[in-house]
C-alpha cells in the first residue's frame, strides 16, 4: 500500500492536472521558480525561527530583571 503525503493532496487539491503530471513522471517546466520558492521558503522560517528566539530572550531578561528588582526592593526594606 502506498503513503499519500499532505504535499501530494495539497497539490491534487489545488490542480489536479499538476499532480497527474507529478504522478506521471513528468518535469515541471517552472523549475527555477519552484527552486526560487523553496528558498524563500526557507529564509522565511530562519526569520521566523530567530524572532521566535529573540521573543523568548527578551521575556527571559525581562523575568531576570524582575527578579532583581525584588530582591532589591527587599534587601532594602531589611
Amino acid at each position: 500500500m502506498r503513503t499519500i503525503r499532505a504535499s501530494e493532496i495539497g497539490t491534487y487539491l489545488y490542480c489536479r492536472r499538476a499532480w497527474w503530471y507529478r504522478k506521471q513522471g513528468v518535469d515541471s517546466v517552472n523549475e527555477s521558480e519552484l527552486a526560487a520558492g523553496t528558498s524563500l521558503h526557507r529564509a522565511h522560517g530562519r526569520t521566523v525561527l530567530a524572532s521566535g528566539l529573540t521573543r523568548m530572550l527578551g521575556l527571559l531578561l525581562l523575568l531576570v530583571a524582575l527578579i532583581l528588582l525584588t530582591v532589591y526592593l527587599v534587601n532594602s526594606l531589611i
